[in-house]
Order: structure tokens, then sequence, then C-alpha cells
């Protein structure tokens, strides 16, 4: 996926800042797509060459950094948008998680390190599930499949909780 869809697709809710663009798509796009976020104020450029947003104004930062610029979708944004959500995707997203290819290891290591590690995801998934299950509740007014996709990222939070649990008590069976 392009960060140009993303972003056009963002702008469709509401005008935003490239850094409320950024926090945006880390908060809640990381775990199906991942970005440089050095991309978004380029991007925001070449979108503005393009026509396809506009900067609406220039606003100083609050903290002394710099100005911030608040975007807007055209309506050649809007079409374009438009135009890239009826194509097919260009392929299936792969898991690219770090820790799944450390545990694919494990079997070389020390298990007590394996097991704090584990337990560690354990924590950080479930305090992700928490985030997602308070968001879901915002996430449903935002119609259909903004609904289903939050859905997805509880489902998929709950699945991978369980799978952890589940290696974590096998690594306990081994540790004994």
């Amino acid at each position: 996926m392009s960060i140009k869809y993303a972003i056009l697709g963002l702008l469709n809710y509401s005008d935003m800042h490239g850094y409320r663009i950024k926090e945006h798509i880390e908060k809640n796009f990381s775990h199906m797509w991942s970005i440089n976020f050095g991309q978004i104020y380029p991007s925001l450029k070449e979108l503005k060459d393009e026509g396809l947003v506009r900067m609406l104004g220039v606003t100083p930062s609050e903290n002394g950094g710099p100005h911030k610029k608040l975007y807007s979708i055209t309506k050649k944004g809007k079409d374009e948008f438009s135009r890239w959500i009826t194509v097919q995707p260009e392929k299936p997203m792969l898991i690219r998680d770090p820790f799944l290819l450390k545990f694919a290891f494990f079997g070389f290591g020390d298990d007590k390190c394996a097991a704090k590690i584990v337990d560690e995801q354990i924590k950080n998934f479930e305090a992700q599930l928490k985030r997602r299950q308070i968001n879901r509740k915002r996430w449903e007014r935002q119609g259909v499949y903004v609904r289903l996709l939050a859905e997805l990222g509880v489902t998929q939070n709950e699945m991978y909780l369980k799978w952890l649990r589940h290696a974590r008590k096998e690594i306990e069976k081994k540790l004994k």
C-alpha cells in the first residue's frame, strides 16, 4: 500500500496536520501495515504538487517546533482515492514480526530468557487488547468497515494472546 492512499484516506475523514497523520497511522494501522514515517512529509508535498491535497493554513507549534501545516483532500484527491479503493490490493500482507523470528530460534538459547521475552510479549499484547477494546466503541461510530476492522484487530489480538499463553506453558514444562 502506498502511503499516498493512506494519507488520502485519512484526509477523507477530516483535515489533519502531518504529525496527526503520522500519529494516527502509528496508533491505528501499525498492526496491518508498516511505513517509514520519514515518508509522510515528502508524500504530503507530492500530493499537494499533484493537486490531490491542499494546504489550508500554517500555525506555529505549541512547543517551538516546526510550524504545523493543515492539509485537506481536494475533489481530485477524492476521485483518485475512490478509484484506488475499487482495485484489488497489490499483494496480501505477510506477518513481519521480529519477535516471531526470534521465537523460531529460541531452541538455541536459554529457556528462562525465552520465557521472560514471552512474558513481555504477553504484557504488551494485553495492553494493546485493552486499548483496542476501548477504541472499538469509538471506531463503531465510523461505519461498518471501520467497525469490522476494529473487530478483526481485537480478534487477532485475542488469538495471539491465546497462542502466547500456550507457548509460555510449554516453555514452563520444558523448564521443569
